[in-house]
């Protein structure tokens, strides 16, 4: 059962993080899922124009934890234990990149997402993350 809707999650975020708050928007949300864009900007960008990599690390984990919160409601101190990124293709040049998110496993203290990144409008994706995250103790 989803906790934490769309209006929530933009809220937590702008609370929380509102050093970037603004470079990410959620598409939507569901049970264990959970889809969201990167709102490119120069700052992004590497040399040659392309979105870089720790831009696109950056919306993989924060697509895996939005996806956790939206189900455990907002903790702030899930924090990422393990990540794996693939690059597969340079995304499109001036495009949005989406991140679509799916749950694998959601456990009292740990959690594992998937993600995969795509460019918008774009059917191939241009990575594919894994990602664990531990859940802090309630109390």
């Amino acid at each position: 059962m989803v906790k934490m809707d769309i209006a929530a999650l933009h809220g937590f975020l702008a609370q929380a993080f509102p050093q970037v708050a603004q470079d990410y928007r959620v598409e939507s949300v569901g049970e264990n899922r959970l889809v969201m864009r990167l709102l490119v900007g120069d700052r992004h960008l590497r040399p040659g124009g392309t979105v870089s990599g720790p831009a696109i690390f950056a919306l993989a984990d924060v697509a895996v934890y939005l996806a956790i919160l939206a189900m455990i409601g907002p903790q702030a101190l899930a924090v990422t234990t393990n990540a794996s990124l693939d690059f597969m293709r340079k995304p499109a040049s001036g495009q949005d990149l989406l991140a679509q998110c799916e749950l694998l496993k959601l456990g009292r203290v740990l959690a594992v997402g998937e993600v995969r990144i795509f460019s918008d409008g774009v059917p191939d994706p241009v990575a594919r993350a894994s990602l664990t995250f531990s859940i802090p103790p309630k109390g």
